[in-house]
């Protein structure tokens, strides 16, 4: 039997940003919720930071949209040849985070590196560099926990940059343990770099319910300005194309139920365009969407002009239904959300999904790519009848306590450390 070590052990966790509800910050902090209940410290490294302060250490470069980082990159993304004024900016950049990274570790005495998504993601190409050269020195063990990579998105297969790409994003290092968040990711990491992977999917705290609405939340409806007798429709992701608003939208319409969509998140780092094509789109359809991110946060709190900001868990439990129409997904955090929440959840059957959530055998309502009349009395059914929308979601979230829930990772990081460390390691 594996067992935990039988020691406290620092880790320093390092991205590009610790902050708001993105899946990699909502990630990590269930990932340092669990290993601080098993005894350890955690520690943070990145260029935006909402952990604690005496636990954090913030270098701004290394946020992706640091404007001179995100000038480079869209150079590096636009082209197949770079000049020699940008390979000296990488390697000048390369030099300057190792220096930070090694002050890193030094002042939170660091034993375990924790990557997230900078060592397969080349948002900050010097930064991704800088850690495995790090590593490399070091052989400092790592579990590099993999969202996202270069190959999962179009706009990154032109580029100036793939010598570096293939050196560090991801690395081949003998103390780099690689985690990935899906069957695919992992037959696509052996496949084409050659290195094995654990799989953990995402998770949520099944083993302990949440509660319901309290007296903070209960005037939220009212701040969004819904009506009375308005269905609550909640879109819990960011306003990027790959999120398929257009069929949450194309859904509402063809309800036939007076209902408004919440967007709960911001457009994101991809620009405004797409919000403004959801924008017209729903104009065009009838369907009263309103784009809500400045009134959702990680925690609650307020905005400068005095206003309630509520957090997503203020939102699920009152929400009459969600959406979830991706047409891409790392795994599917709101999905995991909506089940938590017992919430009714319309998703589309994105590759993700079709092969690691679906064979489990949730109950929810599924579409192929587009909204069909199926889709419409789905949905309608499960408004309309609520013992049925109860037994199902009751259903589950059972499901889910049994593979999405914080055990699974406990277990998993079990493993993990006695790779790193050894059998019950001192």
């Amino acid at each position: 039997m594996i067992t935990s070590l039988k020691r406290s052990i620092n880790i320093g966790f390092i991205s590009f940003r610790f902050q708001g509800t993105d899946g990699v910050s909502l990630e990590t902090s269930k990932w340092a919720t669990v290993l601080e209940e098993m005894g350890h410290q955690c520690f943070y490294f990145s260029g935006l930071s909402d952990r604690p302060s005496d636990h954090s250490m913030v270098v701004k470069e290394a946020h992706f949209l640091e404007p001179e980082n995100r000038a480079y990159y869209h150079k590096f993304f636009s082209s197949t040849q770079r000049t020699r004024e940008e390979t000296q900016w990488i390697h000048t950049r390369r030099v300057f985070f190792k220096k930070h990274i090694y002050s890193f570790i030094k002042e939170f005495n660091i034993e375990l590196l924790v990557p997230q998504n900078i060592l397969s993601f080349p948002l900050n190409i010097p930064l991704s560099m800088a850690l495995v050269e790090v590593i490399a020195e070091t052989a400092m063990p790592t579990i590099a926990h993999h969202h996202d990579f270069t190959w999962e998105r179009k706009p990154l297969l032109v580029n100036s940059i793939w010598d570096y790409i293939a050196m560090a994003v991801p690395p081949h290092l003998p103390s780099v343990q690689h985690v990935v968040i899906n069957t695919s990711a992992s037959h696509q990491l052996a496949r084409r770099v050659g290195v094995s992977s654990i799989i953990i999917p995402n998770v949520m705290d099944f083993e302990n319910p949440p509660s319901g609405p309290d007296e903070y939340s209960a005037d939220l409806r009212e701040a969004l300005g819904l009506d009375p007798d308005e269905l609550f429709i909640l879109q819990p992701t960011r306003v990027v194309q790959r999120k398929g608003i257009e069929n949450a939208i194309e859904l509402i319409s063809r309800l036939g139920r007076k209902a408004r969509l919440v967007i709960s998140h911001a457009s994101g780092d991809d620009g405004y365009e797409y919000e403004a094509r959801v924008a017209d789109f729903a104009d065009r359809m009838g369907v009263r969407a309103i784009f809500s991110s400045e009134r959702f946060g990680e925690h609650r709190g307020t905005t400068e002009d005095g206003k309630k900001i509520y957090s997503l868990s203020d939102a699920y439990p009152i929400a009459d239904l969600v959406t979830y129409p991706s047409l891409i997904e790392g795994f599917g955090n709101a999905f995991l959300e909506a089940i938590y929440y017992k919430k009714p959840i319309v998703v589309n059957n994105y590759t993700i999904y079709a092969t690691d959530i679906r064979p489990k055998g949730f109950k929810v309502i599924e579409f192929n790519d587009y909204i069909t009349e199926k889709t419409i009395q789905d949905t309608l059914r499960i408004l309309d009848d609520p013992s049925y929308q109860e037994e199902l979601c009751l259903f589950n979230y059972e499901l889910a306590l049994r593979h999405f829930s914080y055990k699974v990772l406990r277990n998993q990081f079990h493993v993990l450390l006695a790779n790193a460390f050894g059998l019950n390691g001192q």
